[in-house]
């Protein structure tokens, strides 16, 4: 007798059925897994965004920094020049001068001074004129050389300033040179830079 075909099947193995106890589904530990992934990946954007965020904030800062340190260091180097200049005209006002226009030489040392050289300068200034015209003299300067002598404060530097001079006596077409060195204390006033001492040095 054949075996009924309902019992082969009922008895075959590969009949079990899907939902048995041995192989459930988990539906809602997937959509656990999937909600935590999600919050990590969250977590991680915000950090990344603060990240980026403290990150920009020191660049602009850095940025910053460097940009005033590069306009203030322009700014000192246009002090420095400015006094610098300021110590070459003053010694070529001091150094340049004519008997032909004494008066107008004399003039322009105390326009470009100041202070105790200002005074001093004005009241020694017409018997410089008189012994300049009758000596007949010239004098020519050039500045060879002019540095800062340490560092511009309060509006007041000072200046080493090599000159070579060249003069005439009396008509005299015999050119004597001189190299002078001269330390010119500087100071700023309303109208601009202007010598407040003069030395010469050797």
């Amino acid at each position: 007798m054949k075996d009924d075909p309902e019992e082969q099947s009922a008895d075959f193995p590969g009949d079990l059925d899907e939902s048995e106890p041995g192989t459930p589904e988990s539906p809602a530990g997937e959509s656990e897994s999937a909600g935590v992934s999600r919050w990590k990946r969250i977590g991680s954007l915000r950090l990344a965004l603060v990240a980026g965020l403290v990150v920009s904030v020191a660049l602009a800062g850095t940025v910053g920094w460097l940009s005033y340190r590069t306009y203030q260091s322009h700014q000192d180097q246009d002090k420095r020049n400015v006094m610098i200049q300021a110590g070459r005209q003053a010694a070529l006002n001091l150094t340049t001068i004519s008997f032909e226009s004494a008066d107008a030489d004399v003039q322009r040392v105390l326009d470009s001074s100041t202070g105790g050289f200002y005074d001093d300068f004005k009241k020694r200034s017409p018997a410089f004129v008189q012994v300049v015209k009758q000596a007949k003299s010239k004098s020519v300067g050039n500045v060879t050389e002019a540095g800062l002598l340490g560092p511009v404060e309060g509006g007041q530097a000072q200046v080493l300033v090599a000159v070579s001079v060249h003069t005439q006596v009396n008509g005299n077409n015999e050119d004597r040179a001189r190299a002078w060195r001269m330390q010119i204390n500087l100071q700023e006033t309303k109208d601009g830079v202007k010598a407040s001492n003069v030395e010469f040095v050797p």
